[in-house]
């Protein structure tokens, strides 16, 4: 699907001001993000050389119109007066000077909520000692008179660069505090402490502009900076709020997207908000994105991602994503070849290949792993992309210590880098430090709550300690967040089991089946002759699963279930048709011979008795008992033909 060539033209201008907007503001991932994309585009073939000069002069002056357009009268005079202080404030901001950045416009302390003790005169009496939010604030705000009056003569853009400059110094701070990953000061108790006094001035700038109502004296950037304040202050309706009016303000930044599809939490959540976007191109690439995060594969994400790829055919962003869906549906081999190709043509692009090496540790492909994480070295050693494949090589030989000491360099390098907190949380497991492990898998899930691997990791944590009612419920979030993966309904059902809940267990179980062999959720698991199961043969079903059903049929003393369990697991060794070849013999199917083999000696079936018992001296397992089994039984068929005769003897 081509675009129209007015339509193509309007959309690279709008990139084009995305760039340099987010560049002047210093947003320099959806710079990149819109500098790639616009790059990405097919040159509409009306605009291509014809021969002409005057076409190619006139292209030349229509695609060189970058500056951004300001409708605003008074914004664009205040953002003339300001360039000089503008561009010195920038370049302190470039430098990580991020303070000196923040006094060229706001040289008085910016308010918080706790201390401005040379402001505040000192109070008396119990309330001194705590105080609620709203009387905090109100008590910020009296003394800052002069600031909020400055507020008023300061341009969008300049108040944006500050706030921003104010929060990415705390982020700064809060990371120095921190100290070790995992150390007594890591985690949510070290806060941003300029959080408070940016959301005051922003508070006190939207309700002077009449708030969320107004939509006519905002450019969407101070919108965008209000949600993401909100969001790491926990107010994450209000948080969506703002982002959903900053997407529709301003389009074009895609790191306002990006914090609004953390909001997204499930298919109906994005179902529900995608009636609250603006209808362009850009809540195209919003459901591509927050699919992908949801693990949703779904024939109609592909349709929009081919449509993108139409008009974006060289978008290395839609091209790893189409890895990352084709990896989410275990599609191992296209997901591989997918981020070859994407390698080949992008080498030095580390973006989204921490998860080409987990797919490759999990095949696994040692050779390959090895070349990326030399690729990825050559390129850049401090990255946290680098690092998280470091990790997983040294993971994949073994070498776990070395592993975490990878992870760790990742998150040093940026502490909300979620991938390396699960990939560090798996490492410690297997070290046994369940307790580090818990801690980064519960870090995880504090980055980013769609993490399904993260909410097992939990559950396995908890398990370990056999916290069983506790890893019940993580293993509960994961198969919520990844219902099509029957290892995270297996899980549910064996914690289900280790709580006593045998009829839950089994029902998990089921459901793992059925996931597991895309059969119909809805069919019965019976033993009766209507059971699909019966017909489900040729290595159709786990027979892990199917044995664990059977065990937990015994458990209640079911025995006919329990026996019908054991003879689906004994039918996965075989074809389902004739040439067709099944698991053959395994461990599991073994136990499950022994196990019949013992039913039917309980019940008198000495021939099929024999014939499992023989069975299992062929196949090496259990071999004394079953043994022990043939020779009881031909003990007990050798008595009954001498009763028989001793019977018949006299008669005859």
């Amino acid at each position: 699907m081509a675009l129209p060539s007015e339509q193509q033209l309007e959309l690279e201008t709008q990139l084009r001001l995305a760039v340099v907007a987010c560049n002047e503001r210093c947003l320099y991932f959806a710079a990149k993000w819109a500098a790639e994309m616009l790059n990405s585009l097919t040159p509409p073939s009306d605009l291509l050389d014809d021969g002409s000069d005057t076409d190619v002069d006139d292209d030349v002056n229509m695609r060189s119109k970058v500056q951004p357009s300001n409708n605003d009268r008074k914004e664009t005079a205040r953002e003339a007066k300001e360039l000089s202080r503008f561009l010195m404030a920038k370049s302190y901001f470039d430098c990580r000077e991020y303070d000196r950045c923040a006094a060229v416009f706001l040289p008085s302390p910016i308010p918080h909520s706790a201390p401005l003790h040379s402001t505040l005169p000192p109070q008396k009496g119990p309330q001194s000692t705590k105080t609620s939010p709203s009387k905090t604030n109100s008590l910020s705000k009296a003394p800052n008179t002069q600031l909020s009056a400055s507020l008023k003569k300061m341009s969008q853009k300049s108040l944006f660069l500050s706030l921003y400059a104010r929060y990415q110094a705390g982020e700064k701070r809060k990371n120095e505090d921190s100290e070790a990953i995992l150390g007594p000061a890591d985690g949510p108790a070290t806060a941003n402490k300029e959080i408070p006094g940016i959301l005051v001035i922003l508070e006190d700038y939207f309700a002077a502009r009449g708030g969320l109502q107004d939509l006519t004296n905002s450019q969407g950037w101070l919108d965008y900076l209000y949600g993401v304040v909100l969001l790491k202050n926990k107010s994450e309706t209000l948080a969506k709020q703002w982002l959903l009016r900053s997407v529709n303000l301003n389009p074009y930044n895609w790191s306002a997207w990006l914090e609004l599809a953390s909001l997204v939490g499930s298919p109906d959540d994005l179902q529900l908000i995608s009636h609250h976007l603006p209808q362009n191109i850009m809540a195209f690439f919003f459901h591509i994105f927050c699919s992908q995060e949801l693990y949703q594969q779904g024939p109609d994400v592909f349709d929009i991602l081919n449509q993108m790829e139409s008009i974006f055919p060289h978008s290395a962003f839609l091209k790893q994503h189409k890895a990352l869906l084709h990896y989410h549906a275990r599609d191992h081999d296209v997901a591989m070849e997918m981020f070859d190709s994407l390698i080949k043509e992008h080498p030095r692009r580390l973006d989204g290949l921490e998860v080409y090496s987990n797919l490759l540790y999990v095949l696994p492909n040692r050779p390959k792993l090895a070349s990326l994480a030399s690729l990825a070295s050559s390129t850049d050693k401090f990255r946290p992309e680098t690092n998280c494949i470091l990790g997983n090589y040294y993971s994949l030989i073994s070498e776990h210590e070395k592993a975490v000491l990878h992870f760790r360099r990742a998150l040093a390098l940026d502490r909300n880098y979620q991938a390396a907190w699960t990939l560090m949380g798996h490492e410690y497991i297997e070290l046994k430090n369940t307790q580090a492990a818990i801690e980064s898998y519960r870090r995880a899930v504090d980055t980013n709550r769609k993490d399904y691997r993260a909410w097992y990791g939990l559950g396995q944590g908890y398990e370990m300690l056999e916290c069983y009612s506790y890893s019940l419920f993580y293993y509960q979030r994961a198969a919520a967040l990844c219902p099509g993966d029957p290892k995270m309904w297996a899980a549910v059902a064996h914690a289900y089991s280790k709580c006593n809940k045998i009829a839950n267990a089994i029902q998990a179980y089921k459901r793992a089946l059925v996931v597991g062999s895309q059969m119909d959720a809805g069919s019965s698991f019976g033993s009766g002759n209507n059971d699909p199961l019966s017909q489900a043969v040729g290595g159709a079903l786990d027979p892990q699963i199917l044995y664990d059903i059977a065990l937990l049929y015994e458990r209640e003393n079911n025995w006919e279930e329990a026996s019908a369990y054991m003879e689906l697991t004994l039918a996965q060794e075989e074809g389902a048709d004739e040439g067709s070849e099944g698991l053959g013999v395994t461990q599991i199917t073994s136990r499950a011979r022994l196990w019949l083999a013992r039913w039917s000696y309980s019940c008198g079936e000495w021939q099929r008795t024999m014939e499992l018992a023989n069975e299992l001296c062929q196949d090496g397992v259990e071999v004394e008992e079953a043994k022990g089994l043939v020779k009881d039984v031909r003990s007990r068929l050798a008595l009954a033909d001498v009763t028989d005769d001793s019977i018949t003897g006299p008669e005859a």
